[in-house]
């Protein structure tokens, strides 16, 4: 492998953390979350306590790992990260808590696929800062508690349904949902990540992008990196013009959607007639699977106003049908009307 090689491999990793804002001034968006995890951790340090534990939740791609790092750096600790999927067993999550320092953080990404067994072994460790380990089985097994070093649990996901509700209760730091973003303030994220990856395009470019990004920064930047690509590759210049075909060619429509999400309400309307439909019918018609058309795309066409969720199914509303060039049939206009 030659050093460009190399050096290639290692850059889309090294770009996501380039991107990644290091200060409170440069995260946009979310200011009633920052203004609130400020406080907290203003509050912490002014007593020389170490700050409670915090859950953080909502879609993917808004920035939950960012607000983690940017309290870690607030107060000066270390961050150990991981993920619910790889605490497979009570001895794994053992091995990390005995392992930190005093102060750190500890980051847990996708807590929800937490098992049940591993859940209750935590809830001693945040409450009582102790770890209660059984050793034997049967008559003679005894329980071992082991005395943890202060830290601090911040927590990520996208389910927080799947959390039992004594998980839930013992983030006495607060629990807190991320909202989507606006487009200037994706337009203002995007201007910034243009600045860092020295990316040459106008406000209007930026614009456009931030309008087809499903208002999630990682969908942005993901758009704007694709641009650049695309107008590299092509020796053309980043301009609206080439932003437009570059978007197009990625099957990205005005309001943002796919060509999954167009097949949603493309099926829904020509084949059953706008809904209701079922999800496990939508999701045959598709060859897709049930759990992705309901977390990936049902979200964000029903933040656009494009698909309805009713007791008999999915319906597809006026606004959606326009967006795709259909005809509204009578039935729905006089229900508009």
């Amino acid at each position: 492998m030659t050093k460009d090689q190399s050096t290639i491999e290692k850059s889309p990793r090294s770009l996501d953390q380039a991107l990644r804002p290091e200060s409170w001034k440069e995260y946009v968006g979310q200011s009633g979350i920052k203004e609130n995890l400020r406080i907290l951790l203003t509050a912490a340090k002014g007593r020389n306590h170490q700050p409670e534990h915090v859950l953080l939740y909502g879609p993917p791609g808004l920035g939950k790992t960012t607000l983690a790092h940017l309290m870690t750096k607030e107060i000066g600790a270390n961050m150990r990260s991981t993920s619910g999927p790889a605490i497979e067993r009570v001895g794994d999550l053992a091995a990390i808590l005995t392992n930190l320092a005093s102060g750190d953080v500890l980051f847990i990404d996708e807590i929800h696929r937490l098992n049940r067994t591993i859940e209750e072994v935590m809830y001693p460790a945040m409450e009582a800062g102790v770890l209660d380990i059984v050793i034997g089985k049967g008559p003679s097994a005894r329980t071992v508690q082991l005395e943890l070093p202060p830290f601090t649990l911040i927590a990520a996901t996208t389910r927080i349904s799947m959390l039992s509700a004594p998980l839930r209760s013992r983030f006495s730091g607060g629990t807190f949902r991320l909202q989507y973003y606006s487009d200037d303030e994706i337009a203002e994220i995007l201007k910034r990540s243009a600045k860092i990856l020295k990316i040459d395009i106008d406000a209007a470019s930026l614009k456009e992008i931030s309008t087809r990004s499903r208002a999630t920064p990682r969908t942005a930047n993901y758009l704007l990196k694709r641009a650049r690509d695309f107008a590299e590759v092509n020796e053309e210049k980043l301009d609206l013009k080439t932003v437009k075909k570059a978007l197009a060619l990625l099957e990205i429509d005005e309001g943002g959607l796919n060509q999954t999400d167009r097949d949603i309400l493309s099926i829904i309307v020509e084949k059953f007639n706008g809904g209701p439909v079922g999800l496990k019918t939508i999701a045959a018609s598709l060859s897709e699977e049930e759990a992705t058309i309901e977390e990936v795309n049902e979200p964000y066409l029903m933040q656009l106003g494009f698909l309805e969720r009713t007791p008999r199914g999915r319906t597809v509303t006026a606004k959606g049908r326009e967006h795709i060039g259909a005809d509204t049939p009578r039935s729905q206009e006089k229900l508009i009307s």
